[in-house]
């Protein structure tokens, strides 16, 4: 374990960038590693594509002895460990996979003390040989993934996990960090004592994910629906959820018959199967795959650009999990959910199978909050964050279809009175279904039988298509105006808002919103950052060859963001790439010179496309707006102005010049630390890094009590870390 070392904590930023290859942290990821660092137990909850991995594996390269990472997902530890050596850490698996043989090689690295990075199941983890092997061998720390599965309040509930409690017994010294994407504070406190985490450092990151693309379409005809969407989304990877094996089959036929390559995965299929079908995906060999809920934590694909609940999903909690497996590069993705109230009860069929009264209750409460998501027209974030009690603070999030559609309030009070009077008149005892053929004058023989052609109000809706009243009917259900009873045959009844409508002492609005289904809109509302396409085709096709050669998904070898920032900056030279985002030292010398000469011969092919002279300015010829660049607030900086008549010219906080500034020295642009903290504030600061205060800000400004701002210290730890003196 690493206690507080001057010589130790700034090790960190180099590690980070010659290990991995990035010059800054994402939020929370550096005080989670400085806490681990420091011996203390951690509890994170981080959204899925925020950069948990890298949240243990970087002590794990710094620390002698080695991380044992416990989590449930069997099929991702191969790609794991392949991602942890491809970056230069010493990683290996242990699982029910492997033959007695392969078992035991692992044991002799372990022993041996050859591994920085040991992942395991949470079955083999309680295996006395294996607690009894542990023992003897120096433990750096216990990283526990899924962490979720321990609470019974959590969505996906695990047995085996309660066995991890022994640890802090066991490994009194040794850090646990625990990890969950999904946890809402009940079962964030519920986590925390079945572990016995030992007074833990608390992260409780947020749950939004900029960069995903939320949308609700109504479910009408599922297959035309997919393959309009698909159509719009050629050469992108994606996942299709569907609630049945047979829905699964028929969907992956379906799209294969349309020239979509499309496999299946569900529990019905063989393990080899199963294991066959989710390697293509993963390697690119396969554009979509049609999957159950049993797909999905064994993904760990980055390069995922959208996902489709073509089925409503069980609960919220699931849904933000299995929407998380887009984007996890941090680049731009699109999750549609198509939504019929003709799911519910099929999904109530299976709820009603459980035996157990509290879990059913359970289920029913958490099917009642995924219905409400589909069927409110709110903001799709506002309304996902709040679920983890989460305030989203604008009121136009940008990236939802609700937010980026064409809204406007009309009423439709009298419509509502002529489908609640339908309701009333048939004494309330009947479905949807049956109240809009009987206001849209539908000659059926039930409603013949039933003589429902006589009611005052058969064929009052003739005006409006079946669709407008199904539509009516979702608003009123979701404004609470009128409410669904019984299970599998659920019928309309009035509340007592309802008959404030029906009544006339109260009005009614709903939403009208004209859809915008253009790519750009919908793939792309949040901002993607421009990059030359046809380059980006090119380095593609050399990381699939590297991908084969080396036996790895495709993104193990670069991401797609990595690709995307060589598009935009054309590194030419093994100097140039050390400075593209995701490109570590391993990498660099690996690929580096294959991907920097194939941009060289494609500038040469195409010159008309002249990069300006230093990779860290480049941009494609389609640059962003000037006022959205680091290079502005450097500009200003060159004409003497200070932090403070910057931000207040570029009407931006202080907060984000400091860190302007910080990236800009980071990469080697002539900064004068002098002129932006006085001489004797940052000799004090100094002072403190060097003693043996934790690198990490706050730690810093804390010793303080207030005399130096965040951003002093951040701008003179840069200054420290640049000049090699730390």
């Amino acid at each position: 374990m690493i206690k507080k070392d001057a010589g130790i904590f700034p090790k960190i930023f180099e590690t980070l960038r010659t290990v991995f290859g990035f010059r800054n942290f994402r939020p929370n990821q550096e005080s989670i590693v400085t806490n681990i660092l420091d011996g203390h137990d951690v509890f994170a909850v981080m959204p899925t594509g925020g950069g948990k991995s890298l949240c243990y594996q970087l002590p794990a390269k710094m620390m002698r002895g080695t991380a044992v990472v416990i989590s449930p997902l069997i099929s991702l530890m191969k790609d794991q460990v392949d991602s942890a050596r491809v970056n230069g850490i010493a990683a290996a698996y242990m699982n029910s996979s492997m033959d007695s043989g392969e078992v035991a090689e692992v044991y002799r690295r372990l022993r041996s003390g050859d591994l920085s990075l040991l992942y395991i199941a949470p079955e083999r983890f309680v295996m006395p040989h294996f607690l009894e092997t542990l023992k003897t061998v120096p433990i750096s720390l216990f990283a526990i993934d899924e962490a979720h599965c321990i609470s019974e309040w959590g969505h996906d509930f695990r047995p085996d996990y309660l066995g991890l409690s022994i640890i802090p017994g066991m490994f009194p010294g040794v850090p646990i960090a625990a990890f969950t994407a999904t946890a809402t504070e009940k079962v964030q406190d519920d986590i925390v004592r079945r572990i016995g985490l030992r007074n833990p450092h608390l992260v409780r990151a947020s749950f939004n994910r900029a960069n995903l693309f939320y949308e609700v379409r109504k479910k009408e005809k599922v297959g035309p629906q997919l393959l309009e969407f698909l159509n719009r989304r050629k050469g992108e990877s994606g996942i299709i959820y569907r609630t049945t094996r047979d829905s699964v089959m028929e969907t992956a036929a379906l799209l294969s018959s349309y020239g979509i390559n499309a496999l299946p995965y569900h529990a019905g299929l063989t393990a080899e199967e199963r294991q066959r079908n989710q390697e293509a995906f993963n390697r690119d060999e396969a554009q979509v795959i049609t999957a159950t809920i049993a797909f999905g934590m064994g993904i760990d694909k980055s390069n995922v650009r959208f996902v489709v609940h073509a089925d409503l999903p069980k609960n919220i909690e699931g849904y933000y999990q299995e929407t998380g497996r887009a984007g996890r590069d941090g680049e731009p993705a699109h999750c549609l959910l198509l939504f019929s109230r003709g799911d519910i009860p099929r999904m109530r069929y299976f709820i009603d199978r459980i035996t157990d009264e509290r879990e059913r209750s359970i289920a029913v409460e958490k099917l009642n909050q995924i219905v409400g998501f589909a069927a409110h027209n709110v903001c799709r974030r506002k309304h996902l964050l709040g679920f983890f009690g989460e305030q989203y603070p604008d009121e136009n999030c940008g990236a939802c279809d609700i937010c980026t559609g064409s809204v406007e309030k009309v009423d439709v009070t009298l419509d509502a009175q002529i489908l609640m009077s339908a309701m009333s008149r048939t004494q309330q005892r009947f479905g949807a279904g049956h109240v809009v053929d009987i206001v849209t004058g539908a000659d059926t023989k039930r409603i013949r039988d039933l003589k429902h052609d006589a009611i005052k109000t058969y064929g009052a809706g003739k005006h409006r298509d079946k669709k407008y009243w199904r539509y009516l009917v979702d608003e009123l259900l979701a404004q609470e105006i009128i409410i669904e009873e019984g299970d599998r045959y659920p019928v309309l009844k009035l509340t007592e808002k309802g008959s404030s409508v029906l009544f006339g002492s109260e009005n009614v609005t709903a939403l009208k919103r004209e859809e915008k289904r253009d790519k750009k809109t919908i793939a792309g509302a949040v901002e993607e950052g421009r990059y030359d396409a046809d380059l980006f085709e090119i380095l593609r096709v050399l990381r699939k060859r590297f991908a084969v050669e080396f036996q790895v998904p495709p993104y193990i070898i670069f991401s797609d963001k990595t690709l995307h920032d060589m598009s935009r900056r054309y590194p030419v030279n093994l100097q140039e790439m050390r400075l593209i985002t995701g490109v570590g030292e391993e990498k660099l010398q690996r690929y580096g010179k294959d991907f920097a000469e194939e941009i060289r011969r494609y500038l040469k092919e195409n010159p008309e496309i002249v990069p300006q002279e230093n990779v860290s300015e480049r941009l494609v010829q389609q640059k962003k707006k000037k006022g959205e660049t680091v290079e502005e607030t450097y500009e200003l900086y060159k004409k003497g102005l200070s932090i403070e008549n910057i931000a207040g010219l570029r009407k931006l906080a202080v907060s984000t010049i400091a860190a302007h500034l910080e990236k800009l020295m980071q990469e080697g642009r002539d900064i004068d630390i002098n002129r932006l903290v006085e001489t004797e504030k940052r000799r004090k600061i100094e002072k403190a890094f060097r003693a043996g205060v934790q690198w990490n800000l706050g730690s810093v400004v804390e010793l303080f009590g207030g005399e130096v701002s965040y951003e002093e210290v951040r701008l003179v730890r840069a200054n420290l870390l640049r000049q090699g003196d730390a």
